[in-house]
């Protein structure tokens, strides 16, 4: 068992034998204090326990049981804790909801993001080193770091919408378009798995890498250095919103159907068509996420 899990049985152990009711306020310092264990390894424990669901944290509080003492699981071997990658992860989804929804400063220092998501200092560096490539984020001159307001409204991503829709069909129409049966395969292959259940089972994540190869596949075939620049920094910007669309994926199945055609047009090389394809998908995207909108904001 390792030193975290041990921790981890050990509060288990005092909820229980002081019967504690969901809603109880669990303090780190006098856990550790119960314990005789500095807070750091505490505070890891606990952020165990929120990442299976046993306490909830808020923001300058602490941590509050989820449920009552006689609901605990038993075995620790049910609280593994989650790899490095996934608490990033789970924490990148966090600030970015939390960062839509208004609750989260513009401005905060790296000391804040680790105290409210419950990161050691590399976490907390693995996150912003994400955000900060995917340009959201950057740090202030001196002291702290900025969030980016650019795609925090459902009106960015539209606009960000209408910018693809003026290049990305017109990629297709560049001179220098050459698009290898490789890729055309690759493509295909992804549309297929969302088909086959992938539209359910992906996570966001996966969802929005997929469909940002299959569109920079399709510009990036077309040699012109100027458009795949514009629109990789577009996709990379707009992750926010787009994570936030997915609530609702019953578009999805229709995306699928209107990238497969593209490609096939492609193939026969009929590049205006394609390009006409093309621009009708990005203007029923547009019409989608119209619709939606009250997800965007919520």
């Amino acid at each position: 068992m390792s030193a975290q899990t041990n921790t981890v049985t050990k509060i288990l152990d005092l909820i229980r034998q002081d019967r504690l009711p969901g809603g109880a306020h669990l303090t780190a310092q006098k856990l550790a204090d119960r314990l005789r264990l500095s807070r750091s390894p505490v505070n890891d424990a606990l952020g165990v326990l929120e990442q299976h669901g046993i306490v909830a944290r808020k923001p300058n509080r602490g941590y509050f049981l989820q449920q009552d003492f006689d609901a605990l699981p038993d075995a620790p071997a049910a609280l593994t804790p989650p790899s490095v990658d996934d608490i990033v992860t789970q924490s990148y989804f966090k600030l970015a909801d939390e960062l839509l929804r208004g609750e989260l400063s513009m401005q905060c220092s790296e000391a804040q993001l680790r105290a409210r998501y419950a990161l050691t200092n590399a976490q907390t560096q693995a996150l912003l080193a994400r955000v900060s490539q995917e340009g959201w984020a950057q740090r202030r001159p001196g002291y702290g770091w900025e969030f980016s307001s650019m795609m925090t409204t459902p009106d960015s991503l539209m606009q960000s919408y209408r910018l693809r829709l003026a290049l990305e069909p017109a990629a297709l129409l560049e001179p220098s378009f050459r698009i290898e049966k490789s890729t055309l395969a690759r493509c295909r292959a992804a549309e297929k798995h969302l088909l086959d259940g992938g539209i359910a089972t992906d996570t966001a994540d996966q969802l929005h890498e997929r469909g940002v190869r299959f569109h920079e596949s399709l510009v990036e075939a077309s040699g012109n250095p100027f458009f795949i620049d514009t629109i990789k920094r577009v996709n990379r910007v707009r992750r926010l919103l787009s994570y936030r669309s997915m609530q609702d994926r019953s578009r999805y199945q229709q995306h699928c159907d209107q990238h497969l055609a593209i490609l096939d047009l492609l193939e026969r090389e009929r590049n205006e068509e394609a390009a006409a394809a093309l621009s009708s998908h990005l203007r029923s995207t547009l019409d989608n996420l119209a619709r939606i909108s009250g997800i965007l904001t919520s």
